[in-house]
């Protein structure tokens, strides 16, 4: 059972409680591969469970083939299970991840700003929604989720200061060396 909270009035259910569908559980599965190696369908029953979703083997081998879940071998040599990501990598990817988001942070990334825990970020006309493809895939910390428009992408973020180590985040990997610019334009400049 789901706990509530009165916020205005307002009965809401709590942060981080599950929802209890195929869909979401489905999305906690691709969040769990790729936060951790997980090697069996028991550890990933485990680790479900103490996220609150009890599954039966059977429902969660079905997932696992409906997910197109497969094992792969880890930087470590351990076999661990792994599905495609919303853009068709791999989520034990992370470091091919975060590589795709800096480059189209430094492709896309025209300008940003800051609302206390949101961020609002511009793009070219129709770039919104592959910046915002390739935020989530790179599941930030601190990133609640992201609206993406036609130009436009809203990141939600947990507070205030995860906005702004967001925010940081993706200026850099927009704009990795700016010394370096700098230097260089003075070079020329002098």
């Amino acid at each position: 059972m789901r706990e509530l909270m009165v916020t205005e009035g307002v009965e809401m259910a709590q942060a981080n409680t599950p929802i209890a569908t195929k869909a979401a559980r489905h999305g906690i599965i691709t969040e769990v591969l790729a936060s951790q190696p997980i090697s069996s369908q028991e550890q990933l029953r485990r680790v479900l469970a103490d996220r609150g979703i009890e599954i039966a083997q059977a429902t969660l081998s079905r997932d696992l083939l409906e997910m197109e879940a497969t094992k792969v071998r880890s930087e470590d040599g351990s076999l661990v299970y792994t599905v495609p990501n919303w853009d068709g990598t791999p989520t034990h990817q992370q470091e091919g991840t975060m590589t795709r988001l800096a480059r189209w942070c430094q492709d896309l990334l025209i300008s940003g700003d800051a609302a206390q825990n949101l961020l609002v970020l511009r793009t070219p006309v129709g770039a919104a929604n592959l910046l915002g493809s390739a935020i989530d895939t790179a599941r930030l910390d601190g990133v609640v989720g992201t609206i993406a428009g036609d130009d436009t992408i809203l990141l939600i973020c947990r507070d205030t200061e995860a906005a702004a180590a967001v925010y940081r985040q993706l200026l850099e990997l927009a704009d990795p060396a700016p010394s370096q610019k700098t230097t260089r334009s003075k070079h020329v400049a002098g």
